[in-house]
């Protein structure tokens, strides 16, 4: 585990098999896939970055690397991919066995580039878009949150503003003299032209057939996009007067909410002001859509919104309509490069399953909570524009591409990303997520965005012991090419290799080389987008036969003898990662409204391997008098009249008294200087989980109770 531990930390990449299967049956009786997590741009505290551009192969597109054959003597560099022969350019001329470039050092397997021709440093935009259709302690709590974070907007950026309810306004905030905003019907989508005519853009001169921005000046972008550093008045000016939907709600209908006009609105002005420029649309919703495109459920209180029963039996009147709806609208984002980040905040669903589409493909931020005066609400919020070390690392325009071993092809990739549809040779008939591609688009990631690539073996037949002991390694490139939090463009090169293994004997080298943890990540991934396309799909006898079978292969027994059963070390914690995996809520819907299974389901896929094998299963620690803190089991019997347990499921972490403690507590024994002892036990869990709290995305919710009590308190 540990020196898997190290490869990432090297690389940002786990798979699933490090000693990787050679043939497509020693593949496909692996069971788990040849899969790889990786982190584009997980930051490394010695990373190189070098000012100049990177020295492609000609032949595959490949980038010069550490496992590249040399021959110094002809100034050639042979490339592991495609065996293309290539020559050293002239500023390349000194490279010698004792004068090597950075990106030829061994240690150099992960790089970075930053050409000096791209040096432009491009600006990020930020358009508000805010649902008024909520109460008013709703709108308090939520204009109090925002006005809080308007100081922390980055300088070079630029910010707009949209509300909307049954109507919606966008507000023209460079416009000085008085409040000005225009307004459109929430009932009817508006495209980018009637966008552009409604307000005047072209009012004294010709429209422009093509050009950049649409042949906007920036004085017309200055009406709707101010500098964060000359907004913050005219923004706090909007909210203060901003008040709750004021059409009138009958009391047997919903409030008229028209979030994907607003949504729209907020698509096409900015495709038409900011083309390929880093944008981030971030919508707070406080409830569900019932107005327009995009509606989730009529007006009427009488129809109840979607469950998961109603949508696998057919029965949602709204959903395929809503669905359509939002995945044209992924594309033209997608297309201009543009996020949308969701932040939904009511106890009634809003339509997350709905826009799952838009903020998956764009590669955007979803946050659930009951309050925008939650804590985890308020504290995700302010996290998205910190700086700094604490800050995300938010970057955007993001392409991303793959290249490896021509035994290799690429099935597809889980995560947040949208395929370019870039067919190669790379690419597997066999698709799994966005696949039948080599490129991705990343329109928003950020340090912690991971993405799981799932590879097909495709060789048939076992080599002959002489080619095989001379070629023994498949070889991967991951490349991403991004727009920098600085605003400048870079591309990250990882260049990894893995020994391949075939034919009798070859078990042990498969055992010594799984990742438990990975093949968890992966196969909770792969079975979540099983479950959402296949209609017919059961998740549990899938994830029973996987195990089974991986069992039978990899383990030790006797015929007939159930006790002589015994695994791997590598392989023992896997049948207890699947056993909670079979019962969570990626894969138990039971309980769920559609929108929490679409939100768990989206945070899995953008997680990294830790992160994500937390959410399989709970990690639980004991404090006691008796021990340092430790690890125990997730069973009834570690709960102990005088312990305290700390639970992390990664969306909420729970810190539990047993009765004893709780009552010492309530006495105050703590606060007695005899009782140090006591202060320092009750101290170190709420350290712990303030710990887990600070470095998490979103900002998990915290809940304190005792044994034998209700959950007597609950940060929010």
């Amino acid at each position: 585990m540990a020196e898997f531990m190290e490869l990432e930390a090297q690389d940002g990449v786990r798979m699933t098999w490090n000693v990787v299967p050679g043939t497509k049956e020693e593949a496909g009786n692996c069971v788990v896939p040849v899969s790889a997590i990786y982190t584009p741009i997980k930051p490394f505290p010695n990373m190189l970055v070098l000012p100049y551009a990177p020295l492609r192969c000609r032949n595959c597109s490949s980038v010069l690397n550490p496992f590249c054959v040399m021959d110094f003597a002809a100034k050639i560099w042979i490339c592991p991919f495609c065996f293309h022969r290539s020559h050293f350019p002239a500023h390349y001329a000194s490279v010698s066995e004792e004068n090597l470039p950075a990106e030829l050092f061994p240690q150099y397997t992960t790089i970075e580039y930053k050409s000096p021709r791209e040096a432009a440093c491009l600006q990020s935009v930020f358009m508000f878009v805010i649902d008024t259709s909520i109460i008013e302690e709703e709108m308090a709590f939520l204009k109090s949150a925002l006005s809080q974070v308007i100081g922390l907007f980055p300088d070079n950026s630029l910010v707009g503003l949209i509300t909307f309810g049954t109507l919606v306004h966008l507000h023209e905030i460079g416009f000085s003299t008085a409040p000005k905003t225009y307004v459109f019907k929430g009932s009817k989508d508006v495209s980018k032209g009637q966008l552009l005519e409604q307000m005047g853009f072209f009012l004294n001169k010709p429209k422009p057939l093509t050009g950049v921005r649409d042949g906007l000046s920036s004085e017309s972008i200055a009406r709707f996009l101010l500098p964060a550093s000359e907004c913050e008045f005219a923004i706090n000016s909007v909210l203060e007067e901003l008040q709750k939907d004021p059409w009138p709600i009958p009391a047997d209908q919903r409030a008229s909410r028209s979030t994907g006009t607003a949504l729209s609105v907020a698509a096409s002005l900015l495709g038409a002001c900011f083309p390929g420029s880093g944008a981030r649309i971030m919508a707070f919703l406080g409830g569900p859509s019932t107005e327009g495109p995009g509606a989730i459920v009529s007006k009427n209180l009488s129809e109840p919104i979607r469950s998961h029963k109603d949508l696998d039996k057919d029965s949602a009147p709204h959903y395929h309509k809503a669905i359509k709806f939002y995945e044209t609208l992924a594309k033209q984002l997608v297309h201009q490069g543009h996020v949308l980040d969701l932040f939904a905040c009511a106890v009634d669903q809003v339509g997350v399953a709905e826009l799952k589409v838009v903020v998956e493909r764009t590669g955007g931020f979803v946050v659930l909570a009951e309050s925008f005066g939650h804590s985890v609400f308020k504290d995700t919020l302010r996290r998205v524009f910190q700086s700094g070390d604490k800050g995300l690392g938010l970057s955007s325009n993001g392409i991303f591409e793959v290249n490896c071993s021509k035994d290799l092809k690429v099935q597809g990739v889980l995560g947040p990303c949208a395929s370019l549809e870039k067919r190669s040779p790379l690419c597997s008939d066999t698709i799994i997520g966005q696949g039948n591609t080599s490129a991705w688009k990343m329109c928003g990631l950020d340090q912690a965005t991971s993405l799981c690539l799932v590879f097909d073996i495709v060789r048939k037949d076992i080599p002959d012991a002489t080619v095989q002991s001379s070629s023994s390694q498949f070889y991967f490139q991951f490349l991403t090419f991004y727009q920098h939090n600085s605003g400048e463009m870079r591309l990250r090169v990882t260049t990894l290799s893995r020994r391949w293994v075939a034919g009798p004997g070859s078990i042990q080298d498969l055992i010594s080389g799984f990742d438990q943890d990975a093949a968890a990540a992966a196969m909770a991934r792969l079975v979540s987008f099983k479950m959402e396309i296949e209609a017919e799909f059961d998740p549990i006898r899938w994830l029973d036969k996987a195990l089974i079978h991986i069992c039978s292969r990899f383990g030790d027994y006797q015929k007939d003898t159930p006790s002589s059963f015994s695994l791997s070390p590598r392989f023992s914690i896997f049948p207890q990662f699947m056993f909670h995996l079979r019962r969570s809520q990626f894969v138990q819907v039971f309980n769920n409204s559609p929108d929490e299974t679409a939100y768990f389901r989206m945070i899995l896929n953008r997680e990294n391997v830790a992160n994500s094998v937390v959410m399989i299963q709970p990690s639980l620690v004991s404090y006691s008098f008796q021990s340092v803190p430790e690890p125990a089991l997730l069973d009834v019997t570690a709960i102990a009249a005088d312990r305290i347990l700390l639970l992390d499921s990664y969306f909420t972490v729970v810190i539990f008294h047993g009765s004893t403690i709780a009552q010492w507590r309530k006495a105050g024994y703590h606060d007695q200087p005899e009782h140090q002892a006591f202060a320092q036990l009750l101290q170190a869990p709420r350290d712990d989980a303030d710990a887990i709290i600070n470095e998490r995305f979103p900002v998990p919710r915290l809940v304190i109770c005792d044994q034998h009590g209700s959950q007597v308190s609950s940060c929010s």
